[in-house]
């Protein structure tokens, strides 16, 4: 029996790393999906696998930190389906892992935007649909949110944020029978970094802090995704779930 069958998601940032990984595996559980993303190129691309593979996607553009952007996004999700059961909060951006004195205004105002407002214009847009239908938000947070670092401090905040937002709106919309829970993710073979210079010293310094010594793989963050998404969650709201190898039990 498929998870999803039947039930439509949105994963944003669905054009690459986690986004796509957890889109694939979504429509192969049966959902339709829709494919957000601000590159057209990486969003097309994760559909036309996932129809290839005989599920069912479409995609569609997407700025998550414009509100317009993300209205948009969930009006025509439900035009086109009827119907919204998981929405699926996954796109971010890195801050180049600067310190405080060193991020500038812009930098600042777009990592907040892409990383934690999106969230709340999503769960916003998001919330009367998935009422109807006793769905569920996952948002993705980072081991950044749960402690601090030496650089990255937009980032950070950022994701602080989002574990803020977990906990607020799995007590706001509880009532509505909406689950809320997200994840935390370690270090992921991902290319969000593909702007950055290459760090070999950073790459080292994640896999000696650790405990599993390597990084994860797109696949192994989503499953988790679709599990909270799932009936087998459906006591479990207001969790922030780390998938992190163990990083922060040391």
């Amino acid at each position: 029996m498929q998870r999803f069958q039947g039930r439509t998601v949105i994963v944003t940032g669905g054009g690459s790393g986690i986004g796509r990984a957890t889109a694939v595996a979504f429509a192969r559980e049966g959902a339709r999906v829709v494919v957000a993303d601000v590159v057209e190129r990486d969003g097309q691309e994760t559909a036309a696998m996932i129809n290839q593979s005989r599920g069912v996607a479409n995609f569609a553009a997407v700025d998550v930190g414009e509100v317009g952007s993300v209205n948009r996004l969930i009006s025509y999700t439900v035009e086109r389906y009827g119907r919204l059961d998981v929405y699926f909060s996954n796109a971010g951006i890195l801050d180049g892992f600067a310190s405080c004195t060193q991020t500038t205004d812009e930098v600042w105002a777009r990592v907040m935007a892409v990383n934690l407002s999106a969230g709340f214009y999503g769960a916003r847009a998001a919330y009367p649909h998935l009422a109807r239908t006793k769905g569920s938000l996952v948002f993705t947070a980072s081991v950044a949110a749960l402690g601090a670092m030496a650089g990255g401090t937009a980032y950070t905040v950022s994701k602080h944020g989002v574990t803020g937002l977990v906990n607020q709106l799995a007590c706001e919309f509880a009532a509505g029978g909406v689950r809320v829970n997200g994840i935390a993710p370690g270090a992921v073979r991902t290319n969000i970094g593909r702007d950055l210079p290459p760090m070999p010293e950073i790459s080292e310094l994640v896999k000696s802090a650790t405990p599993l010594g390597r990084v994860a793989e797109p696949e192994e963050i989503a499953e988790p995704v679709l599990f909270l998404a799932s009936e087998a969650a459906s006591f479990i709201t207001g969790t922030m779930l780390r998938v992190d190898g163990g990083w922060r039990s040391k």
